[in-house]
């Protein structure tokens, strides 16, 4: 397990037979956990005691240091043990149970994070709830002891007004899942709206937008990257190249940590997630074809470097990503003194290094330097290979870095995505093999047959039904590795797990899919969630997939769920720059798709430039593609050379027989 394991003097407690690292790292709590399984609730009522939930995640530096002080002291787990029954989850293996309480813990306090807390009657109905406390009131926060305490005694005394508490919340929650405007918003009102927020809140100085903590975001930045006016490219650019000079990414192994707590990108929260890096590169990608500049590819490939060398297990699929805190203390792995560098380096280069990446003798964090290069005049010199390993080296004996080693497949999936897309535009087969290997690995260890598939993956285990997210984002990697090397099994394999999306999940009545399906866990009520927040939601994806599946295919049922979904979030985006994945996805259907008929190759690298949707049908899989999208048998192949036509609001343009011609009609569409 590559993962810190917190252990005590006390015998291991129910998590112990548990495979996700988070819950193992409370395996040798004094408090008696246990997973989360029917079994527990049952107990609870016969017992006639609440439940106490903790949900969390590996990399959570505050989950740790509630860990600390609070789970591993035999006081609170003497309450906890005595009146309570206590629950860990993993919020990455169980986001359906994490979004449900997040939602209450908003409800209830006005903001929610990790770790979350939560009190609950045995009929999985929360009447408290909050993120970090620590273990005794501070006179500014309740500490945990005396909330248990009063908890333990409001139980046994007033009951009946926690009861109705939690009622009011169950109820509040299930009817604001309902709300919708008063009337829909039009396309271009709701993309003009989107960018209007962009504008108001962009940092000019150092980009990003909006006050400190920052986040990457990225998804964001592909619908800035997609808009005609020039101003927005500007903010888009200006964001990336300030990310990457900032100390959110890391000069020396390579890779985004997950946000910013200041306004210059300069102090990471120094946990890494895979998903965070998927963005990112898709970002940096699409940054790269549009303008044609070589240092987003640049960076694009340190994102990738980083991927392989850390997270990327053997058998292929991606793990979820590395801890903030190391030894105990929250950054340290990253962290550098001048006398540390010029140890390693010698003087001549450690001083150079030191001089260019501003570490310094009174440091920029807690003493010492994270490195950066906000103040370097040119940021785009990569520095040479041989320092960058040996202060990699250097750092990997001074301290370890916790990495979370499951493998999550809607995660995976946004990384296919990635890493195929990223490949075509930047001319790096690398990339691809490394998305088909993924791939393969996802489809011989989660799909369990006909389309269905499970959520987490971790030493020869596959558990959890999939989510939303797990179906919406494994589909669209399956559409990327076919848009980059246009073989049909992929686009078979996004079909079938498409037919099993809109039968678990998709409201054909009201519109939007509920984030877990039919046949998993009831919980207290089922969330359409389509806010774009730290990643994109399931629902923006699933509107992406279902648009590229109606073109694909050219079937009724996937034009009917396109529109439909859109339709629900026209009528449900009530903030809209909250929701910029799936401005993203309005965009991709404005620019047109492109249909390309002809010999058994048709590949050339100006595809990628268009930036369309692309369906090929060659001699090679001809039979295929046409059982796939029957369509296309309209679509004659030729004798020779190759026929192209480019499609925009269901209507094809006349036959052209080059890409120079398609870019031409392209450029007059778009103009």
């Amino acid at each position: 397990m590559k993962t810190q394991n917190r252990k005590a003097d006390f015998a291991a407690n129910q998590l112990i037979d548990e495979k996700s690292p988070y819950l193992l790292q409370h395996a040798y709590n004094p408090v008696k956990w246990r997973p989360w399984e029917e079994e527990v609730f049952l107990e609870a009522r016969r017992k006639d005691i609440p439940v106490f939930l903790s949900i969390g995640y590996s990399t959570c530096h505050w989950c740790h240091v509630m860990a600390e002080e609070s789970f591993e002291d035999p006081e609170v787990a003497e309450i906890l043990n005595r009146s309570f029954l206590p629950v860990k989850v993993d919020r990455e293996e169980r986001p359906d149970i994490d979004a449900v309480y997040m939602a209450a813990c908003q409800a209830l306090t006005g903001s929610g994070g990790w770790p979350l807390t939560i009190i609950m009657t045995p009929e999985k109905e929360p009447f408290f709830a909050g993120t970090y406390f620590p273990k005794k009131g501070n006179g500014r926060t309740a500490g945990l002891i005396e909330i248990l305490l009063f908890v333990e005694k409001s139980w046994r005394q007033d009951r009946r007004r926690l009861q109705a508490d939690s009622q009011t919340v169950v109820a509040f929650l299930q009817e604001n899942g309902e709300k919708a405007r008063d009337s829909a918003w039009d396309q271009e009102e709701l993309l003009h709206a989107a960018a209007g927020w962009f504008f108001k809140n962009f940092d000019e100085t150092w980009g990003g937008f909006g006050p400190a903590p920052k986040f990457p975001s990225a998804h964001n930045l592909l619908f800035l990257m997609g808009q005609k006016d020039p101003l927005c490219m500007q903010m888009a650019e200006k964001t990336l190249v300030q990310m990457y000079r900032g100390g959110i990414f890391d000069h020396i192994g390579g890779g985004f940590c997950r946000y910013s707590t200041d306004e210059r990108w300069l102090v990471p929260h120094f946990e890494k997630m895979l998903y965070d890096n998927a963005w990112l590169l898709a970002a940096y990608a699409q940054a790269y074809s549009l303008t044609g500049n070589p240092f987003y590819r640049q960076v694009g490939e340190q994102i990738f470097e980083y991927i392989e060398q850390e997270l990327t297990d053997p058998e292929g699929g991606f793990w979820c990503g590395q801890d903030a805190d190391s030894n105990g203390r929250e950054g340290l792995f990253y962290l550098f003194s001048p006398g540390e560098v010029c140890q390693v380096l010698g003087e001549t280069d450690g001083l150079q290094f030191c001089s260019r990446f501003d570490i310094t003798a009174g440091g920029n964090f807690e003493g010492k330097s994270i490195p950066n290069l906000i103040g370097a005049d040119d940021y785009v010199r990569q520095e040479r290979k041989d320092v960058r390993e040996r202060l990699s080296a250097y750092r990997r004996e001074r301290a370890s870095l916790g990495t979370d080693d499951k493998i999550l497949t809607g995660w995976n999936g946004l990384m296919i995505a990635a890493l195929a897309r990223s490949a075509v535009i930047m001319e790096r087969p690398r990339f691809l093999k490394a998305a088909q290997r993924a791939e393969g690995f996802l489809w011989e260890h989660i799909h369990m047959g006909n389309g269905l598939i499970m959520a987490r993956w971790r030493q020869g285990e596959a558990k959890y039904p999939g989510i939303l997210d797990d179906y919406a984002f494994f589909i669209w990697g399956l559409l990327e590795c076919y848009g980059a090397c246009y073989d049909a099994e992929y686009l078979e394999k996004a079909e079938l797990l498409g037919e099993r999306m809109l039968e678990q999940f998709f409201d054909w009545e009201k519109g939007g899919c509920f984030l877990y399906g039919r046949d998993s866990e009831t919980l207290l009520f089922r969330p359409k969630e389509i806010h774009d927040g730290a990643m994109p939601s399931g629902n923006s994806v699933a509107a992406l997939v279902m648009r590229r599946l109606s073109f694909f295919t050219g079937k009724q049922k996937w034009r009917e769920a396109w529109e439909k979904q859109k339709q629900f979030f026209l009528q449900k985006a009530f903030h809209p720059a909250g929701h910029g994945f799936f401005l993203h996805v309005l965009q991709e259907e404005r620019r047109g798709q492109l249909i390309g008929v002809g010999e058994e190759s048709i590949r050339d690298e100006k595809m990628s430039s268009l930036n369309l949707d692309i369906l090929i049908k060659t001699r090679g899989c001809q039979e295929k593609i046409e059982k796939l999208a029957p369509f296309l048998k309209d679509y004659p192949i030729p004798e020779k050379g190759n026929d192209f036509y480019f499609c925009q609001n269901h209507v094809c343009s006349e036959v052209v027989h080059s890409l120079d011609e398609v870019q031409k009609i392209v450029d007059i569409f778009l103009q």
